[in-house]
């Protein structure tokens, strides 16, 4: 399970649904902040609609 608050460019592209949009992610991550919810995925350019699916591979991990 990797943690979108986390993990990095090159382990977010092994998850299918997520595959070519790692980098895409963790600029979102850096210019915005932390993730509170997978939903907030589909504001990452590209991946609107996308992601339906991967709450078994990828989360949200509090502090």
């Amino acid at each position: 399970m990797l943690d979108l608050n986390t993990a990095t460019a090159e382990e977010l592209d092994e998850v299918p649904a997520l595959k070519g949009h790692g980098f895409e992610i963790v600029r979102y991550r850096e210019e915005r902040g932390r993730f509170t919810s997978l939903r907030q995925l589909d504001e990452v350019p590209g991946l609107s609609g996308k992601t339906d699916g991967i709450a078994g591979q990828v989360a949200v991990v509090e502090d």
